[in-house]
């Protein structure tokens, strides 16, 4: 699928790490160092504009590494790029450790997915049908 992008950034496009990766990473197009401190967010521009294709959204999502190492993960995980949005795409970062963390120019500091999705057509009833789980919610079906 071909997605239209400007790149006024200082980087090469985001691209696939692998042949079978979902996401490809987004870069900080910064000109100095972010300092994030603990219970922080920080927007951090990439520097990049889409066009999506209709029925399209694309995902913002943290990158597992930043995330365990540092407890550094997109606040509003995952943040969605709609098809209708021609903005720059940024991301919502927030430090949920104890410890400063710096966001260097160029830094990898997040993913995104580019997902099809379908539009809702709601169909008001006054039931729904019974299944097995039934109103069952959070922690319902254990942790084993």
């Amino acid at each position: 699928m071909k997605v239209q992008v400007i790149n006024k950034s200082k980087h090469n496009l985001p691209a696939y790490a692998t042949p079978l990766s979902a996401g490809m990473d987004l870069k900080a197009d910064i000109d100095e160092p972010i300092v994030i401190l603990p219970m922080e967010r920080q927007i951090i521009p990439t520097g990049l504009f889409i066009a999506l294709p209709e029925g399209y959204e694309a995902q913002i999502r943290p990158r597992s590494g930043l995330a365990c190492k540092y407890g550094i993960t997109v606040a509003n995980a995952p943040g969605t790029i709609d098809a209708d949005y021609r903005g720059e795409v940024k991301v919502c970062l927030v430090n949920l450790s104890k410890d400063r963390f710096v966001v260097n120019p160029g830094e990898r500091v997040a993913q995104m997915v580019v997902a099809k999705h379908e539009v809702v057509e709601w169909d008001e009833v006054a039931s729904l049908d019974e299944t097995e789980r039934g109103e069952g919610g959070f922690g319902s079906t254990g942790t084993k």
